[in-house]
């Protein structure tokens, strides 16, 4: 028992010893990575990171249309951003161009000098201010957790993918609501049947673009008669041929190949 002791107190005092480096290492500098938890929590955090944010926030908004309860906090959020001068762009899915309480939420950012545009789908949810912080969700929880991130490097990062998306994003007109967007359902179309040739389930691919199983089965049946197609399999074998599938980025093999398998977007 004498032993345990003297060796308990030896690991004792070398413990001590490292807990002094550590905490002053600590106190040296600020914490890189950080998670919150709870919306009210994530919200002030939010609101202050905003309000310190001088040159530049951007958004990546994925899921197509949004709560109003959740339009309405964001517009407390950008409204004195952008009053101030501060530039913000945000990015959203094509498929909310058609919730029109989202695309009144876009019209009245535009009129106050946002700049905003849509893929068909977006990169996860994401905010950043300035060079400083970034805002990433933590987890799968449903947005009950997100993570704060400091550190230049990671945050550098995430600007220059929320960039790479900007550039191949379409942009919103102030008048989006009086417009007719059929290139942006051909687009979703194009992104739906990738997918699907991919081997996605309706139900995957109705989450990675923000709209309704109901929906994405609507639009590859409204392909399928378009080529009189009786199946999937068949569907999938005629798009090949089709060159549907390349009108964009270009997979440059001949007619009757199979489709090429792409790379997914880019995640900030």
């Amino acid at each position: 028992m004498s032993r345990l002791r003297r060796e308990a107190a030896r690991i004792r005092a070398a413990m001590a010893s490292y807990d002094a480096v550590y905490s002053e290492a600590r106190s040296r500098g600020e914490e890189t990575l950080t998670v919150i938890y709870g919306e009210r929590a994530i919200h002030h955090a939010l609101q202050a990171a905003v309000k310190t944010c001088a040159e530049e926030l951007l958004v990546s908004q994925p899921g197509g249309g949004l709560p109003v309860r959740l339009l309405h906090r964001s517009l407390g959020l950008s409204l004195p951003l952008l009053e101030r001068g501060v530039r913000q762009r945000t990015l959203y899915q094509h498929s909310a161009r058609s919730h029109k309480p989202t695309l009144a939420h876009i019209e009245r950012l535009l009129g106050h000098g946002a700049e905003v545009r849509t893929l068909a789908e977006t990169p996860d949810q994401l905010l950043v201010c300035d060079r400083d912080v970034a805002f990433l969700p933590a987890g799968e929880d449903g947005g009950h957790a997100m993570m704060i991130v400091k550190h230049p490097d990671l945050v550098r990062y995430l600007r220059a993918m929320f960039e790479r998306s900007w550039a191949r994003a379409e942009p919103v007109e102030p008048s989006a609501s009086r417009q007719e967007d059929r290139p942006f359902l051909d687009d979703l179309q194009r992104t739906i049947l990738r997918a699907m040739v991919e081997g996605e389930t309706d139900e995957r691919i109705a989450r990675r673009i923000g709209l309704s199983r109901r929906t994405v089965v609507s639009h590859i049946r409204k392909v399928a008669e378009r080529f009189g197609s009786n199946s999937r399999a068949q569907l999938g074998y005629l798009l090949a041929g089709s060159g549907l599938l390349a009108e964009e980025g270009g997979d440059a093999r001949g007619p009757g190949a199979p489709p090429s398998r792409e790379s997914p977007p880019p995640v900030p």
